[in-house]
């Protein structure tokens, strides 16, 4: 469990050795939590999102990132605030951009075939 924060609600905490993928946009609202509502019941993995602007559903903290072994950023812009704010937490993390634009509503049907299409390179497969 992530103390301070929400416990990762989607983790599946009897294996330890899943990977585990943390998706981060500006104020997990919107996309963050839609990648982590459709990758949850994935097989093989354990999931939680969170944002980071200070004012985001649930800030990133370095809690979240010491618990992840990938961090899905959803913008460039994104991966530069957390390099900026959290980047020794980052050296060994490997990070990865989905390029997906704040153009989407919670749960969206074309927000989620974006996120299925883009994490095929890093997720395995289901």
């Amino acid at each position: 469990m992530l103390s301070g924060t929400h416990p990762a609600r989607h983790a599946r905490m009897d294996s330890p050795h899943m990977p585990r993928i943390l998706f981060l946009c500006a104020r997990n609202r919107l996309r963050s939590p839609t990648a982590e509502h459709v990758f949850a019941g994935r097989p093989g993995i354990e999931t939680d999102s969170a944002g980071v602007n200070r004012d985001a559903e649930v800030p990133v903290s370095a809690e979240h990132l010491s618990w992840a072994d990938v961090v899905v950023v959803m913008e460039r812009r994104h991966e530069a605030k957390l390099r900026r704010d959290f980047g020794q937490l980052l050296k060994n993390k490997r990070v990865v951009c989905l390029d997906i634009p704040d153009d989407y509503d919670y749960k969206e049907p074309a927000l989620v075939a974006l996120l299925e299409q883009r994490a095929k390179r890093f997720l395995p497969p289901s």
